[in-house]
């Protein structure tokens, strides 16, 4: 059963934001704008952003504005990082935690990312996945992609489901400058 988002346990990854990829997702520049949201939010707020990167002595980093808000980017080769680390690098980015509560998020949707958090679901994580900080070649992928997940366990969600959840109450020190990120992020 899903449960409200609780900053003290979450870990933000976003999976494979990669330039050289980017130009062929559709809608790409809103879905990476999306992750960036959630990452400065995030970064507010005092959780870690983990990144992915594919292959990434073929296809380039993740585009700068992912990866400089990133704490720290597993390389990877699998489609699923999980086989690459993953899952150790989360539980390291909140030791606090018995097992951290992942939102994630990440390009494309049916393959990298659909792979990246079934496999999270697989070791036990709770998982929420921001569509809208999803992408794919085809909208149609995507949208399979999030049934799909939905059907394996995770619960999906919107930015401001996890910004405003992450914060808990207009009296969180973060509230102000996080509800800015929110406004401006809906500004053309």
């Amino acid at each position: 059963m899903a449960h409200k988002m609780d900053s003290s346990k979450s870990v933000l990854v976003l999976v494979d934001y990669q330039s050289r990829l980017l130009p062929a997702i559709d809608q790409g520049e809103r879905v990476v704008a999306a992750a960036v949201l959630l990452a400065d939010a995030a970064r507010l707020i005092g959780i870690r952003v983990v990144g992915t990167e594919q292959n990434p002595s073929g296809l380039g980093p993740n585009t700068p504005p992912v990866r400089e808000r990133c704490d720290a980017t597993v390389s990877k080769m699998h489609f699923d990082a999980c086989a690459d680390g993953l899952a150790d690098a989360l539980i390291e980015a909140r030791p606090d935690a018995v097992r951290p509560e992942v939102i994630i998020a990440g390009c494309e949707a049916h393959v990298c990312l659909l792979q990246t958090a079934l496999g999270l679901l697989a070791r036990g994580f709770e998982l929420h996945v921001v569509e809208a900080a999803c992408g794919s070649r085809r909208a149609s992928d995507k949208r399979t992609a999030m049934d799909r997940l939905r059907q394996a366990g995770a619960t999906v969600v919107t930015p401001e489901m996890v910004i405003f959840e992450w914060l808990g109450s207009c009296e969180h020190p973060a509230f102000k400058p996080a509800l800015e990120l929110v406004k401006n992020h809906d500004r053309p």
